[in-house]
């Protein structure tokens, strides 16, 4: 989105719609998972889900809180993503396209 254009919601943020993608890369890897490991699909939703619902709160200070929010989530995807491939349900190839 360039700056010359105006943002009327959430959906108009790039970092919202990044969020949707990583959080369907995250799901399009965990199919290979065994059925038990739920991996870091929670995390995922909660990163756009945040920017979301703080865009909606209004208050910068209350959408600083929620962005805060979001990056935790991303730590915590982070965190996942490593032990996934630790445990080996994720090999070298999918863990190296994760940090892209």
């Amino acid at each position: 989105m360039g700056r010359s254009e105006q943002i009327n919601s959430y959906r108009d943020l790039e970092v919202w719609e990044q969020g949707i993608a990583l959080t369907e890369q995250i799901y399009e890897i965990a199919k290979s998972f065994p059925k038990a490991e739920k991996f870091g699909r929670r995390a995922a939703v909660s990163v756009p889900a945040n920017i979301a619902e703080g865009w909606g709160r209004r208050p910068t200070k209350d959408y600083v809180r929620f962005l805060r929010m979001a990056r935790g989530s991303l730590t915590e995807i982070e965190t996942q993503i490593i032990l996934a491939n630790r445990l080996g349900f994720l090999n070298e190839t999918a863990l190296q396209n994760t940090r892209e």
